[in-house]
């Protein structure tokens, strides 16, 4: 009896100095996420969001939800763009690719939990936001309009990676970025009520169009978000095999 109580013991310190050494993990990771210039992206972006919801109060017109999904966009981009962009960067900045890339299938842990990090702070700042919204201007789902923005954001943060690992430089990497989110803006009204719109707003349903065909346009938007995102990060994650083009 006295061996089994030892055993599970054993079993629960080991259990404990995993989680131990995951928070660890993850709070090393969180220090190298908030360094740089991380930090003025994170307040211009609340910056921002703090002084249009200001002005939509003020303001007499009333909002509604498609308004406040737009204005949660643009914060959502600024947040995700400096630690995704700058993950590998920051490393060779700092003269640890040589470690990183010594170990063997290290790389793909390191830089896919910074990603991983970093995509979950966007979360909870969006869903921070939200709340603000719904509690002073208008009521919104909150948990299902953050989710909804997470897909292009996702898909943004997925492509940005992909871009790291081919540029191969954070600044580079950041202008390939720039360029691609221009060209979506910019087609953002020619493609409005497309499938294949990147900035597709799922709560600005058009007038001429039924609920129904509007709900499987939005479906099967989120759905080319999805494939797309998860082949832009497989692709950033096979380049990572190539080390002697990092270093």
């Amino acid at each position: 009896m006295n061996n089994e109580q030892l055993t599970i013991n054993n079993e629960g310190m080991k259990l404990s100095e995993r989680i131990g050494l995951l928070f660890n993990t993850a709070s090393v990771n969180l220090k190298i996420i908030f360094s740089g210039k991380f930090v003025y992206f994170l307040i211009s972006a609340l910056l921002f969001f703090m002084v249009v919801v200001t002005i939509m109060v003020l303001q007499d017109n009333a909002s509604v939800i498609d308004d406040i999904y737009d204005l949660l966009l643009l914060p959502g981009i600024l947040v995700m763009f400096y630690p995704v962009l700058y993950n590998i960067q920051n490393d060779k900045d700092a003269r640890m690719l040589e470690i990183i890339f010594g170990v063997p299938n290290y790389r793909y842990k390191v830089y896919i939990l910074r990603f991983f990090l970093s995509v979950l702070l966007l979360f909870c700042l969006l869903l921070v936001m939200a709340a603000i919204s719904w509690f002073s201007v208008v009521r919104i789902p909150v948990l299902f309009m953050v989710i909804q923005l997470m897909s292009p954001l996702f898909f943004l943060a997925c492509l940005s990676f992909l871009f790291t690992t081919i540029v191969r430089n954070g600044n580079g990497a950041a202008v390939a970025v720039i360029v691609v989110c221009l060209l979506f803006f910019m087609m953002n009204e020619p493609l409005a009520n497309s499938k294949w719109n990147l900035f597709l707003n799922p709560y600005n349903t058009p007038i001429d169009m039924s609920l129904s065909v509007w709900q499987n346009v939005v479906k099967q938007n989120r759905l080319i978000l999805g494939i797309g995102s998860m082949i832009a990060l497989l692709w950033g994650l096979i380049n990572l095999q190539h080390r002697e083009r990092f270093v």
